[in-house]
């Protein structure tokens, strides 16, 4: 598995609670603007529209090499190729308990097809994300107090 593009403010801003993986419906430039890592996640978010998955403000920039005249806009909605339950059923907890369904990395899985894995996802407070940055800077801390006392 080669994870291409990571949403690292998605880990910041949410509580994870379920992970899926999705297929991405995409035109042929787009795959290999993709294989190139011209991808970014930062602000994408996926919605159900009409019992269909859509990946929202996700950015696949486009080649040099593309032809002009078929050059697909860049932050387009992609089509998520999701099983019918797994649809439901995100669709359902959305509705329900107000959670959202954000996009976390894209990656090509072992038979070298693009794969985004989504998560169901409840958003983070103020004082929320503040205890997760204290919990990460203490964990760096303990691994380099750690670290210089091994190297002694």
């Amino acid at each position: 598995m080669k994870i291409i593009a990571t949403n690292k403010k998605a880990n910041y801003d949410f509580f994870i609670l379920e992970k899926y993986e999705a297929g991405i419906e995409l035109k042929g430039s787009e795959v290999k603007s993709i294989r190139e890592a011209r991808v970014n996640l930062k602000d994408s978010f996926v919605k159900i529209i009409q019992g269909e998955a859509f990946l929202f403000q996700a950015h696949i920039a486009t080649l040099g090499t593309t032809n002009p005249y078929y050059k697909p806009d860049e932050k387009r909605p992609r089509k998520l190729l999701l099983h019918r339950k797994e649809i439901d059923k995100l669709f359902g907890k959305t509705q329900v308990a107000g959670m959202s369904i954000v996009a976390l990395k894209i990656y090509f899985n072992k038979t070298n097809k693009a794969k985004l894995e989504i998560a169901l996802a409840k958003g983070k407070n103020l004082h929320d994300k503040r205890e997760s940055l204290k919990g990460k800077i203490q964990k760096r801390e303990i691994a380099q107090s750690l670290k210089e006392f091994y190297k002694k």
